[in-house]
């Protein structure tokens, strides 16, 4: 039963009355003529006159983000439950019930239905039943587009809702001026795209889903009777937030109106009418931490997308206008992330650690040559909900633990930043078969104290001498992971070149210290080459996938497409690259970083890898990539890459940098970056990786480069910081180094 009226209601219905009775005998009064030349008249409102919104609706509609493949979706936002749809997309049934339901002379009237607004004023008057509006569809139009139009202040939209008769008067005028212009099916299809329903759902398409599962196109005559029914009162009749008794006696009310009308015939409301109420409520998601059930993982990518969009001049001036467009603008965002890629990469991260554990391995996954991003996995829930006590961050946050930004500075990946001093080398013109006699310490000009120090001196060192110590090349130096020549090459070639390739190849510096030492002191950032600055995985994978395409850079990017309601795709989703390597650099890097995973390079230099076990992973197929331990082991990282993709997998505690995840893990990282590379890989062609040229290659032959005898240090001497082999891993001999010289050899004549 709807509420009684208030003494304040009844007399404004009978002022109303009053006034609208005289307009109403007024214009009943005029010549045929005269009456029929009125509704062009300023009198009635012209169409020019008309609010911009009703003349070109801007009405809030949610927005939808679907994974690459356009139809899994991830989650929608909104302010306002809403998606429009053509008219052709609407079940002719609900287009009749909803006319039966609110305004049978729908057809008949030019926007303002005198005879209706005298008999609900009469009715009205006489008090008694239900009040009566009197409005028109195209009437309740007007008054639902003022009231929520975006471009309008909120004194304006209440404004359109008041009991005034000045109000009344005005929607009058703006409806008639509409039916100047629109033709009545126009003017339905937008009524039905903006009228409430009830629990949240704004249009027929929201309404169709929430309370049936359902396309409005779908909607058989009962169910369109039943959401006819609810705009009189949305929030009393809804079956799922208030009266379902009250919703069926509505549905009854429409159906026996549908039959007035002509719509239908009796037997077939008689045969609605009988009908039991089968609702299926679909609560629509909103935001990240409303992704689709059983996926609370898509959230980080989710969020990461959200602060892209938030930073895209294409949608708004200001952050603000920004969040008001992802909300309200009704886009169709087809998204980078690969359910499969992401759903193995989830996998594998739980599989490491588990969601209670307070240890993490975030890991994303790059496509080079685009920047898009295709999977980003942790094993956190991205939720709000409580953690339990002394556990702030586990299961449950929503902190960007993969892409880094807030407060997550990011985490040290070791010797995986060695790829930015051998890119800084091949540069600079030194070759491949660049050569150094590599000892277990290895004094330095940077001055330092306490351990790790000789003679006030920083003495980096091998963490394996027995297999690392020697005669090493990039090939080597890179496989075995040498400390000691990788720190020797960065002194030849400069640390503040290092740092800049590091930054040309999109590592951010988010930690304070970090930022400080590349701005101010680069040149003497000695163990930058070691990986003690803070990365996150999303800027190690594609600062490798940016190797892997050859020395192209691409910004990360979360999209394929964004399409506006218009159907019009916003130009923001193609890649945004740049070549910021020679490619003969990047092949050269590449032909070293095969060494680490058990492969070979294309001159037979690899004699040994700290990830060996990549190449059986992946079958055979040409990879490439590096491995990472940071002091102590405090963190385990590697990161892999075919010309397709590129993964990087960082073990850490993301909340206690000094609680160390253990040399033991490292295997299993490698384990899970390589699978996640085999999943995004799979059905796709073999490619292989381009050979560099011979002057990138030098010569393998020429003299030993040597540290002077009273710098080398005795091989006893280990740094628990690198990667360690097992001891059946020697140095080759000399007549297996000629050997594997051999088809270089051939190969120049």
């Amino acid at each position: 039963m709807a509420p009684p009226r208030s003494p304040l209601s009844r007399l404004f219905t009978v002022l109303l009355a009053g006034v609208l009775a005289g307009l109403v005998l007024a214009v009943a009064a005029l010549p045929g003529n005269l009456l029929l030349g009125l509704g062009a008249k300023a009198a009635l409102g012209s169409y020019a006159a008309l609010p911009e919104a009703l003349r070109t609706p801007a009405t809030p509609q949610r927005s939808y983000l679907y994974a690459n493949d356009g139809k899994t979706l991830i989650t929608t936002f909104y302010d306002v439950n809403r998606t429009d749809v053509g008219l052709d997309e609407i079940a002719p049934v609900m287009r009749q019930a909803i006319v039966a339901a609110e305004d049978r002379r729908f057809y008949d009237h030019s926007g303002a239905d005198l005879r209706g607004l005298l008999r609900a004023l009469v009715a009205n008057v006489s008090g008694g039943g239900t009040a009566q509006g009197g409005s028109t569809l195209t009437m309740q139009y007007v008054r639902n587009v003022l009231k929520t139009d975006p471009g309008r202040t909120a004194e304006e939209r209440a404004a359109a809702t008041e009991q005034t008769i000045g109000r009344k008067i005005q929607e009058i005028r703006y409806a008639t001026a509409l039916e100047q212009r629109l033709s009545k099916d126009e003017i339905l299809n937008r009524y039905l795209n903006i009228a409430y329903f009830g629990s949240g759902a704004y249009g027929i398409a929201a309404a169709s889903q929430r309370y049936f599962a359902k396309a409005p196109a779908d909607l058989t005559l009962g169910e369109a009777a039943l959401l006819a029914g609810l705009v009189q009162s949305p929030e009393a009749y809804s079956p799922i937030d208030g009266d379902a008794d009250a919703a069926l006696e509505r549905r009854g009310y429409v159906l026996d109106a549908m039959v007035e009308t002509g719509a239908i015939t009796a037997d077939q409301a008689a045969r609605a009418k009988a009908e039991k109420l089968k609702l299926k409520p679909t609560a629509q998601p909103n935001g990240c931490t409303a992704v689709a059930e059983g996926h609370d993982d898509w959230g980080f990518f989710c969020d990461y997308l959200r602060q892209w969009w938030l930073a895209q001049p294409a949608f708004g001036e200001s952050v603000e206008e920004r969040e008001q467009a992802l909300r309200r603008g009704g886009y169709t965002v087809v998204t980078s992330l690969d359910p499969q890629v992401q759903a193995t990469a989830q996998k594998q991260a739980t599989s490491v650690y588990g969601y209670g554990n307070k240890r993490a391995l975030p890991i994303a996954a790059v496509e080079p040559g685009t920047g898009r991003v295709l999977a980003m996995a942790v094993n956190r829930h991205y939720s709000l909900d409580a953690n339990p006590d002394g556990q702030p961050n586990h299961p449950n946050t929503v902190n960007p633990l993969i892409s880094g930004g807030d407060s997550v500075d990011g985490y040290q990946a070791g010797s995986t930043f060695k790829l930015f001093t051998m890119l800084a080398a091949l540069e600079a013109g030194k070759p491949l078969a660049t050569g150094f006699d590599a000892p277990s310490r290895l004094p330095t000009r940077y001055a330092a104290e306490g351990e790790g120090s000789c003679e006030g001196r920083w003495c980096p060192a091998n963490a394996n001498p027995e297999w690392m110590d020697g005669y090493r090349m990039m090939w080597d130096g890179f496989g075995r992971s040498v400390n000691t020549y990788f720190v020797w090459l960065a002194e030849q070639v400069g640390q503040e070149k290092v740092v800049e390739m590091a930054q040309r190849l999109g590592i951010t510096f988010r930690a304070d210290a970090d930022a400080a030492f590349a701005e101010e002191d680069a040149a003497n950032w000695g163990s930058f080459t070691l990986g003690v600055a803070a990365t996150t995985p999303l800027d190690l994978a594609n600062a490798y996938a940016t190797v892997a395409a050859e020395g192209t850079y691409c910004t990360p990017l979360p999209v394929v497409s964004v399409t506006a309601p218009d159907g019009e795709r916003v130009p923001v989703g193609d890649p945004s690259c740049r070549r910021v390597l020679d490619a003969d650099v990047a092949r050269a890097a590449t032909d070293a970083a095969r060494c680490p995973v058990g492969q070979q390079s294309a001159f037979g230099q690899c004699n040994g890898g700290t990830a060996t076990s990549v190449d059986r992973i992946l079958d055979g197929r040409p990879v490439a990539g590096k491995t990472g331990s940071s002091e102590r082991n405090a963190t385990e990282t590697f990161v892999g890459f075919t010309p397709q993709v590129a993964v990087a997998g960082i073990a850490a505690n993301p909340d206690d940098p000094t609680d160390s995840v253990g040399a033991a893990v490292q295997a299993k990282v490698i384990d899970a970056v390589a699978r996640v590379i085999a999943t995004a890989v799979d059905g796709q062609p073999e490619k292989i990786f381009a050979a560099p040229s011979r002057e990138l290659v030098g010569d393998p032959r020429r003299p030993v480069e040597r540290r002077p005898a009273e710098e080398r240090q005795p091989s006893d001497e280990r740094r628990p910081s690198d990667e360690r082999r097992p001891s059946d891993e020697r140095r080759p001999s000399d007549e297996q180094r000629l050997s594997d010289l051999r088809p270089w050899l051939q190969g120049r004549g």
